[in-house]
C-alpha cells in the first residue's frame, strides 16, 4: 500500500463475523456480537506523524472454502478476541426448529458435537500439508501453486523431487510461471474497466433510503479522500456482484479476481427462444369455419325461433333456450382459440451464455436460484414413497446444485412424513450421483426402475449394470423402509408410552393423585414429535400443532465436489462425480384453533416466506406431491422464457400436466389432452394460459403483487386501441382507486421525493407483514430475477452478466428463528398475504385466482410444451374420485363467477380474448342445467309422441347437417395443429356431458349456498393411488365402484331415454298412423345421449366379466314391462282401445 494514500484498508477474518456476510442484504440486527453496526463499516479516523488525516475501513471477511476460521489461538495478537456464544451455537444441521403462537421458538437438537469433537483448522502462517507444522517463512510470500495451497519450501522440494510434481491441494502439476502477486496492491481491488466507458444502473432505493446501506463494500482507491464514495463506480471497475449472500471471495487475502474471468457474456445476439405460428394451411381454413359456423348457428336459432311446434309448445320452447345457452357457450370456447403459437428453446445458448465452458473451472453459473415448493396435506391419501420419489427426481435435476432449494410443505405435520423425508436425505446420497454419472431419465426411481424398455440404451460406462443392480437393490430397501414407517412409529410410540405409564404410576405412588399421561407419538431419538400425534391431543393435532422447520441438507457450495479416490464404502464409484446435494427443508405451519388457515394457498403463502428468509431463490417452482420432474432439463428450459429478450413481463411458465397409471382407454378422460394442448396453446397466443396449481415457474416479485415493468391498456371495442405504458414512470393519482396494482421496485437515480413515498407504501408491514428479513429480500429477489444489461427492455433495469456467480449466504440460527416466526398462524393478520399478496384466497381453485390476478395487473404468462415431458404425475382413475375431484373445480369456478376475480371486471391491462377465456372459466359449470335438460328431453318426446319441431323439413335438417359438419371439421383442424389424436377428442367430448350431468350442477347449488346462504364449502383431498407392487394389477382401482350421489342425475337419464326408446318403438308399431320421422328424430337424439354416457354405464358394471348375464336379461324386460303400462295408460289411439288391449292380450 502507498504510504501517502489517505485510505488505509484492514483485512481481518476474525471469527465474530460467522453470521454476517460481506453483502449481505439482511439485517442482522438480532446478533449482538456482529462487529458492523447498521450494515455499515466502521470508520476510524486516526493522525499520522505527518498531519495527514487517514480513514481506515475494516473488511471483515465471512470464513468461507477459501478463506477457513481460524482459531483464536492462532491468530495475531492484534487480531485476538476473546471466545464469545456456545460454539455448537450456529449448528442447525440435525435441529429442529419449533414456535408459534404463544410460544416462543425453540430448537431441539437431535444430535450435537462436543467442543473437542471439532475440527479446528490450521492457521495460514503454518504449512498446510498433513503432519507438517513448519511456519512459513514469509506470510505473503508467492505460493507455489496457482490454487493457492499454502506449502512450506522443504515439502514443496520433496514433492517436486519424488518425480510427480502435483500440487496435494489441488492434484494439480505445479504451474513455476505463475505470476506474482504485487504485495502492495494486498487489500486493494483493481479495477476491470476504465472509468470513460462506466455506465451503470444505480443501486435499488426502498423509501428514500439507498440500499447500499445494507451491503458491506470497500472505499475505491481513485475516489479523492474528500469526495463522497460512488457505490455504482465500484460495481463496474471490480465487477463486484449484489445479492442475498452474494459475495466476492478473494484469494489469499487480495481482492483481485482470477484472471481471465468467465466469458458470461458470450454470444448475447443469439435468442433462447422462438415463437412458431401454426401453419396458414390449417389455421386459416380453421378461422373460415369458425366464421361459417357462426352464420350456420345464427340461421338455425332464427329458423327455430320463428317456427314454433304449436303441438308441443313446452318441449319446443325448451329446446330453443337450451339451443340458444349452447350456441353461446361454444362461442366463448371458441373465439380463444383464434391464434395458437407453439414455442421452441434453444438450451445451448442457455449453457453457452450463463455457464460458459471459457476461463470458467470451477463451472461457475450465473443462472438465477429457484425455490421449488412440495405441497401435502394427509399422508394417509398421499402416499409417503409417492412424495418421496417426487423429492428424489427434484434432487437429481439438470441445474446448478447450489442454485436449488427444495422445499416440503407438510401441511398435516405428521411424524410420517418427517421421517420419510429423512430417509430420502440418506438415500439421496447415492440416487443423484447415480443420475448424474449415467445420465438417467426419468430421475425418480419407482419410475426409472419400472420401465419396460432396455435400460443399457445409451448408456456407454462398463460400470454402468454392476451400479444399477446395486442402486435397485438399494432403492428396494429403500421402499421397505418408507412403506413400513406408519407401523414403526406406531410401535416405537406404544412402547414408549407403556415405558411412561409405567414411569408415572411409579411417581404417583410416591406423590399421589392422579396423573394423566398423554399417549404421544415418538421419534426415532427418544423425543415426543412436535406436531400430529396418532391421539390427536391437544397442542398435537391435524388442525393445533406448533410451526416446525428442519434443515434436511444444508445449502452446498458453489463449486463442485468431486472426489479423486474411490471410497469403498461408497456403493458406487462417484469418481469426478459432483455429489453435492441442493438445499432440503422440511416445513409444517403452524395450525390453530380459530384461525382460517386457508388449505394449499395458506401452505403455499408460509414456502413463500419462510424460503424467501432461507434461500430467496428469485423464481418459485411449485409441485403437488404426486408431481414429479420427468425431464431433468424442465428447470433449463423455463428459464430461456424467463431470462430471453422481454423475460421480465413473464409472471410465470405454465407446464402442462402429463399422467401416468391412466387406462390405456381413457375411460373418464384423466389426460385432459384437449384442455392441454388446444386451449392452452390457444391462450399462449394471447396473454398466456392459465395457472393450473402445478408444474409452474413463477417470478418472485410477481407473486409478491409487483406490476410489470411495462404493460398494455386495451381500449375501444373489443380492445383494438392499444397504449403501451411503463409503469415505472407511471405515477398514481391521489384520488385513483386502482387496488390492483404495486408499483415496481424502481431504482432510478433521479426519483423524486414522491416516487420514494409511493414505493416505501408498497413495502411497508401492513401489507408484507412485520420481518424485516422479508422485506429486505424483496429487493433482492427482483435483482436476481432481472436480464442481464445487453438483453433489457426499454424503461426496464438489467443486471451485469456474472454478478450470480457467486457463493450463497450461509443459514444461521437467526434466520431459521425468523423463518419460524413467518409460518405462525398469526403473522396474515392485517397484512395483503392472500389479498393481494402471494397465493389468492377465497376460492376452492386458488389457482386460477392468482393466475388472473397477475394478468390483471398486466403480466404475460407463457406455455412451454418440451419434447420430452416436463413432469408427470397421476389421476384418479376410478369414477367416483374422478367426479369428486370435477366436483371441486366446478365449485370453485362458481365461486370465482360471483366473487370480484369474475372476468367482468377485468382491467383494461387485460386482453379481450384473455378475459373471455377467464370469463369462460366461471361460467362453463352453469351449462350443465340447460345440459340436464336437454338430456331429457328426447326421452319426453318419445313418450309423448312429440318432437322438438313441427315436422322435419328440408331447412331444418340441411341447417341441422351444416351445424354438424362445421363441428366435425373444426375438430379435425383442431386435432391436426394440436397433434391430438381423435380417441382424446372423443373421450373428451364424453366426460363433458357426463361431468356437466353428475357433478357440475351440485357446483351450482353448492356455489349458490354459499354466496345467498353463506354455507362453506368443505374441501375434499384427491387420493393419490400407490405404485402397484409386481402381479398386482396398474389398474385395479378402474373397477372400484363407491356410490356418490352425483350418480344419480346420469343413471336417471339413461334410465329414462332406454325406457323412452322402448315405449317410442312400441307406440309407433301399435300405431294405425306411425309417424316413424318423430321416432327417428327422437331415437337418434336417445342414442347420442346415450353414446356419451357409455364410460359412465361401463364404470357403474365394475370389472368386465363379473356382471352376470341375468342383470341385462332383467334390464330388458324392466323396459319392456315399463313400455307397455306406458301404452296401456296412454295408447295410441284412445278409440282403439278394446282393439289394443285384445291384441295384447296373452293366451
Amino acid at each position: 500500500m502507498d504510504p501517502d494514500s489517505p485510505v488505509r484498508i484492514t483485512v481481518s477474518s476474525s471469527g465474530g463475523l460467522r453470521n454476517v456476510p460481506l453483502s449481505s442484504p439482511v439485517r442482522r440486527s438480532s446478533i449482538s456480537n456482529s462487529p458492523l453496526s447498521g450494515g455499515e463499516l466502521r470508520r476510524r479516523s486516526a493522525v499520522g506523524s505527518s498531519g495527514v488525516e487517514y480513514v481506515a475501513y475494516t473488511v471483515q471477511i465471512p470464513p468461507t472454502p477459501d478463506h477457513p476460521l481460524v482459531s483464536d489461538s492462532q491468530t495475531s495478537p492484534e487480531c485476538r478476541r476473546k471466545p464469545h456464544g456456545n460454539p455448537n451455537e450456529n449448528r442447525i444441521k440435525d435441529t429442529v426448529f419449533t414456535g408459534g403462537f404463544n410460544s416462543e421458538t425453540r430448537a431441539h437438537a437431535k444430535r450435537m458435537k462436543s467442543v473437542e469433537e471439532m475440527v479446528v483448522p490450521k492457521s495460514k502462517l503454518l504449512c498446510q500439508v498433513d503432519g507438517c507444522d513448519e511456519k512459513l517463512l514469509n506470510k505473503s510470500s508467492k505460493p507455489h501453486c496457482e490454487c493457492g495451497f499454502k506449502i512450506c519450501d522443504d515439502c514443496y522440494v520433496e514433492y517436486c523431487s519424488n518425480g510427480t510434481g502435483v500440487c496435494p491441494g489441488c492434484k494439480e502439476p505445479f504451474h513455476e510461471s505463475f505470476e506474482e502477486e504485487d504485495d502492495d496492491d494486498v487489500g486493494l481491488m483493481k479495477p476491470m474497466m476504465s472509468e470513460e466507458k462506466d455506465t451503470v444502473n444505480p443501486l435499488l432505493r426502498r423509501g428514500g433510503v439507498r440500499l447500499e446501506n445494507n451491503f458491506s463494500l470497500v472505499r475505491s482507491f481513485k475516489a479523492p479522500p474528500n469526495q463522497e464514495f460512488d457505490h455504482n463506480r465500484w460495481l463496474f471497475e471490480t465487477n463486484g456482484t449484489y445479492g442475498f449472500g452474494n459475495a466476492v471471495w478473494p484469494r489469499e487475502g487480495s481482492y483481485e479476481y482470477e484472471n481471465p474471468r468467465p466469458m458470461f457474456n458470450d454470444r448475447m445476439n443469439r435468442p433462447l427462444t422462438r415463437k412458431l405460428g401454426v401453419s396458414a394451411a390449417i389455421i386459416s381454413p380453421y378461422r373460415l369455419l369458425i366464421v361459417i359456423r357462426l352464420a350456420a348457428l345464427a340461421l338455425f336459432l332464427t329458423w327455430r325461433i320463428s317456427h314454433p311446434n304449436h303441438d308441443a309448445v313446452w318441449l319446443w320452447l325448451m329446446s330453443v333456450i337450451c339451443e340458444v345457452w349452447f350456441a353461446f357457450s361454444w362461442l366463448l370456447d371458441q373465439l380463444p382459440k383464434l391464434c395458437p403459437v407453439t414455442r421452441t428453446t434453444d438450451l445451448s445458448v442457455l449453457k453457452e451464455r450463463f455457464e460458459p465452458t471459457q476461463n470458467n473451472p470451477k463451472n461457475l453459473s450465473d443462472l438465477p436460484g429457484i425455490d421449488i415448493f412440495v405441497s401435502t396435506a394427509d399422508a394417509e391419501k398421499e402416499p409417503p414413497l409417492v412424495t418421496a420419489n417426487t423429492i428424489l427426481s427434484i434432487l437429481a435435476v439438470d441445474y446448478p446444485v447450489d442454485k436449488i432449494a427444495c422445499y416440503l410443505s407438510d401441511d398435516g405435520g405428521s411424524l410420517v412424513t418427517f421421517e420419510a423425508l429423512a430417509e430420502v436425505a440418506s438415500f439421496a446420497r447415492t440416487w443423484v450421483p447415480f443420475c448424474r454419472k449415467h445420465e438417467i431419465e426419468p430421475r425418480n426411481p419407482e419410475s426409472y426402475f419400472s420401465q419396460k424398455g432396455d435400460p443399457l440404451k445409451n448408456k456407454r460406462r462398463v460400470d454402468f449394470v454392476r451400479e444399477r443392480r446395486k442402486v435397485k437393490r438399494e432403492y428396494d430397501e429403500f421402499k421397505v423402509r418408507i412403506n413400513a414407517l406408519p407401523e414403526t412409529i406406531r410401535r416405537r410410540s406404544d412402547a414408549c408410552n407403556a415405558r411412561e405409564e409405567l414411569l408415572a404410576k411409579k411417581k404417583q405412588l410416591e406423590i399421589g393423585g392422579p396423573m394423566k399421561v398423554p399417549k404421544g407419538t415418538w421419534m426415532s431419538d427418544g423425543n415426543t414429535w412436535h406436531g400430529t400425534w396418532f391421539s390427536n391431543e391437544e397442542d398435537h393435532s391435524r388442525g393445533d400443532h406448533a410451526g416446525i422447520i428442519q434443515l434436511m441438507l444444508a445449502p452446498p457450495g458453489p463449486e463442485c465436489a468431486y472426489k479423486t479416490e474411490e471410497d469403498p464404502e461408497d456403493l458406487i464409484d462417484t469418481r469426478n462425480v459432483d455429489t453435492r446435494l441442493p438445499m432440503l427443508v422440511y416445513v409444517s405451519r403452524e395450525k390453530r384453533p380459530g384461525f382460517d388457515h386457508n388449505k394449499k394457498a395458506g401452505a403455499m403463502n408460509a414456502l413463500v416466506r419462510a424460503s424467501a428468509i432461507m434461500s430467496n431463490g428469485s423464481f418459485i417452482l411449485n409441485l403437488d406431491c404426486d408431481h414429479y420432474i420427468h425431464n431433468s432439463l424442465a428447470l433449463r428450459e423455463g428459464m430461456c422464457f424467463m431470462l430471453d429478450r422481454g423475460g421480465d413481463r413473464i409472471c410465470y411458465v405454465q407446464f402442462p400436466q402429463r399422467f401416468e397409471g391412466i387406462d390405456p382407454s381413457d375411460r373418464y378422460a384423466n389426460h385432459n389432452t384437449v384442455f392441454f394442448d388446444v386451449s392452452m396453446r390457444a391462450l399462449d397466443g394471447l396473454q398466456g394460459p392459465m395457472y393450473v396449481g402445478t408444474g409452474c415457474i413463477f417470478r418472485r416479485i410477481a407473486l409478491y403483487g409487483f406490476s410489470p415493468p411495462r404493460a398494455t391498456e386495451h381500449h375501444g371495442w373489443f380492445g383494438g386501441k392499444k397504449i403501451k405504458f411503463s409503469l415505472k414512470r407511471m405515477k398514481k393519482s391521489k384520488g385513483e382507486d386502482d387496488t390492483e396494482m404495486i408499483l415496481p421496485i424502481v431504482d432510478d437515480q433521479n426519483n423524486n421525493e414522491e416516487g420514494d413515498d409511493e414505493l416505501k407504501q408498497a413495502l411497508i408491514p401492513e401489507r408484507f407483514g412485520d420481518s424485516t428479513y422479508l422485506i429486505d429480500s424483496i429487493a433482492v429477489a427482483e435483482f436476481g430475477g432481472r436480464l442481464i444489461h445487453e438483453l433489457r427492455g426499454k424503461d426496464s433495469h438489467g443486471r451485469p452478466s456474472g454478478s450470480l456467480a457467486v457463493q450463497r449466504e450461509p443459514i444461521d440460527r437467526a434466520a431459521i428463528e425468523e423463518a419460524i416466526k413467518v409460518v405462525t398462524c398469526f403473522y396474515e393478520d392485517k397484512t395483503e398475504w392472500g389479498k393481494r399478496v402471494g397465493w389468492i384466497y377465497g376460492s376452492i381453485t386458488e389457482d386460477v385466482v392468482t393466475g388472473y390476478r397477475m394478468h390483471n395487473r398486466g403480466w404475460r404468462s407463457v406455455y412451454c410444451v418440451t419434447k420430452r415431458d416436463a413432469f408427470r404425475g397421476t389421476a384418479p382413475i376410478n369414477l367416483t374420485d374422478r367426479l369428486i375431484q370435477v366436483l371441486r373445480w366446478a365449485t370453485g369456478s362458481v365461486e370465482i363467477f360471483f366473487s370480484r376475480n369474475n372476468a367482468l371486471f377485468a382491467s383494461r391491462r387485460m386482453k379481450f380474448l384473455q378475459r373471455i377465456a377467464y370469463f369462460n372459466v366461471g361460467m362453463y359449470p352453469f351449462t350443465s342445467i340447460f345440459l340436464l335438460a336437454y338430456c331429457v328431453l328426447p326421452a319426453l318426446s318419445l313418450f309423448s309422441g312429440k318432437f322438438i319441431v313441427q315436422s322435419l323439413n328440408v331447412t331444418f335438417l340441411i341447417l341441422l347437417l351444416a351445424i354438424t359438419v362445421t363441428l366435425s371439421m373444426l375438430a379435425l383442424l383442431e386435432i391436426r395443429w394440436s397433434k391430438i389424436t381423435l380417441h382424446d377428442w372423443w373421450r373428451n367430448e364424453q366426460f363433458w356431458l357426463i361431468g356437466g350431468t353428475s357433478a357440475h350442477p351440485v357446483a351450482v347449488i353448492q356455489g349458490l349456498l354459499k354466496v345467498i346462504a353463506g354455507i362453506d364449502i368443505s374441501f375434499t383431498l384427491t387420493s393419490k393411488p400407490a405404485a402397484a407392487d409386481d402381479g398386482e394389477d396398474e389398474f385395479a382401482e378402474l373397477y372400484e365402484f363407491r356410490f356418490t350421489m352425483l350418480m344419480i342425475p346420469p343413471v336417471t337419464i339413461i334410465l329414462m331415454n332406454v325406457a323412452a326408446i322402448a315405449v317410442g318403438v312400441f307406440r309407433t308399431v301399435y300405431s294405425p298412423f306411425p309417424e316413424w320421422s318423430k321416432l327417428l328424430g327422437g331415437v337418434f337424439f336417445s342414442f347420442w345421449v346415450l353414446s356419451h354416457l357409455y364410460p359412465f354405464a361401463k364404470g357403474l358394471m365394475g370389472r368386465r366379466g363379473k356382471i352376470s348375464t341375468i342383470v341385462y336379461l332383467w334390464s330388458m324386460l324392466i323396459c319392456i314391462v315399463v313400455s307397455l303400462i306406458f301404452l296401456y295408460v296412454h295408447p295410441p289411439d284412445g278409440s282403439r282401445r278394446q282393439s289394443f288391449m285384445m291384441r295384447s292380450q296373452f293366451p
